[in-house]
């Protein structure tokens, strides 16, 4: 049986339909004014409201929590290394203290791979970490160098 549409126009699973989740593979990240960067990893998405504890009045034993500040867990990015200097660019700007804002993109794709599932916004990111790729005479793999982002706000949209 289809989803059935809801008022606002988005499709809406019926009760006990079994719905299958989104692959982890299915992802690209956009990034503003950057065009060579492929990555291959993308960890650390999150954020956390730190409560405010305090006692009411009156009613010592119990201890009531308000919202606080939040606060947004670095996004890492890993990426094979390549000649493009873009990334390192960015973040040697943020090094001489001038770093340069930028909205980036976490979009999460459908099981075909081609249509958006969902998209997670980073709002004014810039790089406040790299770290080099690690390299081995010995080993085969893929030079990874990996970029975190710290950023102002999260979207999801």
């Amino acid at each position: 049986m289809p989803d059935a549409p809801t008022d606002n126009g988005t499709k809406q699973s019926r009760v006990g339909a079994p719905t299958d989740p989104y692959r982890n593979y299915h992802f690209l990240l956009t990034i503003q004014d950057v065009s060579e960067a492929r990555f291959t990893e993308c960890v650390g998405l999150g954020m956390r409201i730190q409560p405010i504890r305090y006692r009411e009045s009156g009613a010592g034993q119990i201890v009531r929590a308000l919202p606080g500040p939040v606060d947004y867990a670095e996004v890492t990015l890993r990426y094979g290394l390549t000649n493009s200097t873009e990334l390192w660019n960015w973040m040697n700007a943020a090094a001489t203290g001038r770093p340069l804002r930028r909205h980036v993109s976490i979009v999460l794709l459908e099981s075909d791979g081609a249509r958006e599932a969902m998209r997670w916004n980073l709002i004014n990111a810039w790089p406040c970490q790299w770290r080099g790729a690690v390299l081995d005479a010995m080993g085969r793999d893929v030079a990874i160098e990996e970029l975190s982002l710290a950023f102002d706000s999260l979207d999801r949209g």
